[in-house]
């Protein structure tokens, strides 16, 4: 906490004019399975072989590993990871911006053992801040921005237990368009429009759904109402005839999660991607001469991790690409800072003797492996899961199965409802400002300081 309170302190002094920028890009499951699967499937939708290519981030000069560990679990959940991206302290598994000190669920704890994030501290040092997600922005890695609750799963009014209402703890919506660290985040791109909608009113896309709240509350309208110059859009069209973005922005595109960026095309109202969104946030952020912090998280990985579909998760980490290419065109190294990781991995494997530029969802040629197929001299897939629901018994003949389709499940050697989270270190890449102070094997609670060293420099330049 001493820490936190130094940085803020000398941020506050500082008489610099130049901005002091960071740009932190969360693949949200993206191990390194994940990023070398990637990197060669968007090599191979070049026309290449594929394990050559570079992804925009493989160029980054400064490289670290990073354990993920959450204080109370081996292998981690995003809400104690993101709280020690964005705080420079582990805690508990399925708690956000509150110490280890928190027990699930415990409210009364929760208030009293909160800790600040990295864009509350932006916020109140007169920067401009903005969170950027293909999930709902209530999920747990956008919440660590700005939320504090002994249960992730707080998203909105009706998930609050009794006991945590009559404590006094706010779920998560309402935290955040009730900030009290400056006016708030300045760009809101993302889904999750149902958590702060009532349950009597019905979606403007989907007629059929309604909102998730059982205060009756229109936190949208509030959000409006509290403060001039807000704009709220829910689609494609609206959001292209709002760029450049002016004042603050909150754009919420689905009721739920945005679509998975291999059907997004297919939406009914459309959706930005990921690169589109992260361009607009910087364009508007960028017109605060004192810097600015932003989050951009590529959500939907996990998603498609845990359904055990590699396609749409590699589609995904693609996009992620893209984005940070699309901020590494439009910055200064001299005065920002990115930095793109993972919050924790993911149980793909990428195994057996493929050629070279095998297909990377494909099956292994059987004419090129030194070990042609399994015991049952049934061709294998190069991709599969430690565990999920794609376990299948007996082991299935794929000679006929298109294992490249969209919507083809890897096998997974343990059943399992979902696929989980994996524990093993993630990769972090680190470009700009304050870029070679990632170095090594580092606890993730580290990354708060090389952002915030960045973010909050101790000296004029």
């Amino acid at each position: 906490m001493q820490r936190i309170i130094t940085i803020l302190a000398l941020c506050l002094v500082s008489t610099n004019i130049y901005a002091k920028n960071v740009i932190l890009f969360i693949g949200d499951g993206m191990g390194i399975s994940t990023i070398t699967a990637a990197r060669i499937f968007a090599g191979q939708r070049q026309g290449h072989p594929g394990e050559e290519h570079q992804l925009s981030f493989d160029q980054f000069p400064n490289v670290a590993l990073v354990k993920t560990y959450n204080t109370d679990a081996q292998v981690p959940d995003s809400a104690g990871t993101i709280t020690a991206i964005l705080s420079g302290q582990k805690t508990r598994r399925g708690v956000i911006g509150v110490s280890e000190q928190v027990a699930l669920n415990d409210c009364d704890a929760s208030l009293r053992h909160e800790i600040p994030s990295l864009l509350e501290l932006a916020e109140d040092s007169g920067k401009d801040t903005g969170i950027v997600s293909t999930t709902e922005i209530t999920h747990a890695t956008p919440a660590g921005t700005y939320a504090h609750t002994p249960n992730r799963g707080w998203d909105n009014s009706s998930n609050l237990s009794p006991e945590a209402r009559s404590l006094g703890c706010q779920d998560i919506a309402l935290q955040l368009i009730s900030t009290p660290h400056g006016d708030g985040p300045d760009v809101i791109l993302g889904g999750g429009r149902g958590q702060f909608m009532p349950k009597e009113a019905s979606d403007p896309e989907h007629s059929e759904k309604r909102g998730l709240r059982d205060d009756g509350r229109d936190l949208i309208a509030e959000w409006l109402g509290a403060a001039e110059q807000r704009n709220y859009l829910w689609d494609a069209e609206a959001f292209e005839k709002a760029l450049p973005l002016t004042g603050q922005v909150m754009a919420l595109f689905e009721p739920s999660h945005m679509q998975f960026e291999a059907d997004r095309s297919r939406d009914r109202a459309g959706e930005p991607s990921l690169a589109e969104m992260t361009t607009a946030a910087i364009d508007r952020l960028a017109q605060n001469a004192q810097g600015y912090f932003l989050l951009v998280e590529g959500g939907r990985i996990d998603h498609a991790h845990h359904f055990g579909n590699a396609y749409r998760a590699l589609v995904d980490t693609a996009a992620l690409d893209d984005a940070v290419a699309a901020a590494v065109a439009k910055v200064d190294p001299d005065d920002t800072l990115i930095l793109v990781t993972a919050d924790h991995s993911h149980t793909l494997t990428i195994s057996g003797y493929p050629s070279r530029g095998n297909p990377i969802l494909g099956k292994v040629d059987p004419d090129f492996s030194p070990i042609p197929s399994d015991v049952k001299v049934l061709p294998y897939t190069t991709l599969g899961y430690a565990n999920g629901g794609g376990h299948v018994t007996p082991y299935p003949d794929l000679t006929d199965v298109d294992t490249t389709d969209p919507n083809y499940r890897q096998i997974a050697a343990v059943p399992m409802p979902m696929e989980t989270h994996a524990g093993e270190d993630v990769a972090a890449f680190a470009w700009g400002l304050n870029s070679e102070a990632l170095r090594g094997v580092i606890e993730q609670s580290a990354i708060f300081d090389v952002l915030a060293a960045a973010l909050f420099p101790a000296e004029d330049d």
